[in-house]
């Protein structure tokens, strides 16, 4: 994706040290052994499947994820905790730190000039999230952000926290390279911040809390959908930007990630009840919707009879 002339965002924390260096060996990596420790509770590989792992691979919603790992604590005075604030010089280093960091930078101004059109055509003003980067562990409005989660959303503060290796895995665990990847990956969770901003994850919470556990999971499968298409509604936006394969980088992506092709590459039998994303051939048509479209209107994966 040609994205080498574009500005960076202003919209960037950095709690990698002094603005993404030095970090060093400071904070922790989860074990891959026999189970991970989350926020003080053991989380086993036999409690939770590898492919389970997509609910923090692209960030379903950790406000209620986290919260309940870390008995329920919420928030917290996030800004005084990061180590470099918004806007200015200081977002310009952190984006200068790494191509990840900068490219990433670049997506996130490139959904900013995406979604302040759309929301303007409709009377409203689009307020941008916050790309917040970190290291092994951070923190986050929503609790302790850590890597082995990958990136996340985190409606508590507007903010998606995102370690760039997951870039790195993204490409040799999932089978996902590409720079398209990433930058799908990065307006999925802008997707998420689409849905805080017009009440869609506030409303679905609601249902969620009167739900049974099947039900509570289907609607999250819908959420995770209409995020992949608003994805796609951005790179449709942005199509003089895109390259031979980039498209494809996507698809690869959105079908590595899917419950059902994670649940098989785990070794274990499909289990559509325990869906939280959507299965690949969802997930793949969501995002192709939205890139043919180009129309947030066409993502309302809450009112399609099918997904």
């Amino acid at each position: 994706m040609r994205l080498d002339d574009y500005r960076t965002s202003k919209n960037v924390r950095d709690q990698r040290g002094s603005a993404g260096r030095g970090s060093g060996g400071r904070g922790f990596r989860l074990p891959m052994g026999g189970g991970r420790s989350v926020g003080g509770g053991k989380i086993g590989i036999g409690t939770i499947i590898i492919g389970l792992i997509a609910v923090f691979v692209f960030g379903a919603d950790p406000q209620a994820l986290l919260s309940g790992l870390q008995g329920g604590s919420v928030g917290g005075d996030i800004a005084g905790q990061q180590s470099a604030g918004v806007g200015g010089s200081n977002a310009e280093e952190s984006c200068a730190i790494d191509q990840k960091s900068k490219f990433s930078c670049q997506v996130l101004a490139s959904t900013e000039d995406t979604w302040g059109p759309i929301f303007q055509q409709n009377g409203q003003r689009y307020q941008p999230t916050v790309l917040n980067f970190y290291s092994q562990t951070g923190t986050s409005g929503c609790g302790q952000a850590q890597s082995a989660m990958g990136p996340f959303y985190c409606p508590a503060d507007n903010g998606i926290y995102l370690d760039t290796t997951f870039f790195d895995e993204l490409a040799t665990r999932f089978g996902a390279a590409g720079d398209f990847a990433q930058a799908y990956v990065i307006a999925h969770e802008v997707g998420h911040h689409i849905q805080t901003i017009t009440g869609r994850s506030a409303e679905v919470r609601r249902l969620q809390a009167r739900s049974s556990k099947a039900e509570s999971n289907a609607l999250q499968v819908r959420m995770e959908l209409e995020a992949d298409c608003y994805a796609g509604v951005w790179a449709a936006r942005n199509a003089e930007r895109i390259e031979p394969g980039d498209i494809s980088e996507g698809m690869a992506a959105a079908n590595a990630i899917g419950d059902d092709t994670l649940q098989r590459n785990a070794g274990r039998r499909p289990m559509p009840e325990s869906f939280t994303h959507g299965t690949s051939a969802q997930r793949k048509r969501w995002l192709q919707t939205g890139l043919e479209s180009g129309n947030p209107a066409s993502c309302d994966t809450f009112s399609a009879r099918t997904l």
